[in-house]
């Protein structure tokens, strides 16, 4: 849930929208030909994770919740109130009077961004980074540890299409099986071998031995 840079006071419009826009790959936007109505949007799928407008002399703006979070922070506070305009369970309007701390207002938009930027292929690629230096992990342990036991095939896409392979070691994983994947996936013939040995893991016949090396 971080952001780049120094997050500014969030007593304004222009507090908020900056903040908003601190996020990675975020864009501002006003889609009902209605200034008043300002958004922060994530590419590329174009997704809203901020809305900001003014009401009755204030400034409200909408985040999206975790429903269970959504209830403690109504509680928490009386100016959280369910989403103006939106679905109650999964967004929450927060109107900006002074009585919610900067330091709620900037988390309760981080974990806006961190729901609407969360996917599958995401969570898929976070799991394969956790796998450490030695050590290997099945299609079925990074579909469990990206939260879906069921996308075995979901995760294998998804490490074909690796966008870093700097940074997400796709190379150490295996089938249920310990076999490598063909070698087109690595770029070539042995490439999966070479990277694994690499790493001080014993390849034999193409296989890897999980008792000894599996997470």
């Amino acid at each position: 849930m971080s952001a780049k840079g120094q997050s500014p006071t969030l007593q304004s419009r222009s507090g908020i929208l900056t903040y908003g826009l601190s996020f990675p790959d975020t864009y501002q936007e006003a889609p009902f030909h209605d200034q008043n109505w300002q958004l922060v949007r994530v590419r590329p799928g174009k997704k809203a994770f901020l809305w900001t407008y003014e009401m009755e002399g204030q400034l409200w703006i909408n985040v999206k919740v975790d429903p269970e979070w959504g209830r403690f922070w109504r509680q928490k506070y009386r100016s959280v109130i369910p989403g103006y305009h939106q679905n109650k369970d999964h967004w929450n309007t927060i109107i900006l009077d002074g009585s919610v701390p900067d330091e709620d207002v900037k988390r309760m938009i981080a974990e806006s961004y961190d729901l609407v930027t969360d996917t599958p292929t995401k969570r898929i690629y976070e799991a394969v980074k956790k796998i450490p230096r030695g050590k290997v992990a099945t299609y079925a342990q990074i579909a469990e540890m990206a939260g879906n036991p069921r996308m075995c095939r979901a995760v294998g896409n998804a490490l074909h299409r690796n966008p870093d392979p700097d940074n997400i070691p796709c190379y150490r994983v295996v089938n249920s099986k310990g076999a490598l994947a063909d070698e087109f996936v690595f770029g070539g013939a042995g490439v999966q071998k070479r990277l694994l040995e690499e790493d001080g893991i014993e390849v034999k016949e193409d296989r890897v031995d999980l008792k000894k090396y599996g997470i």
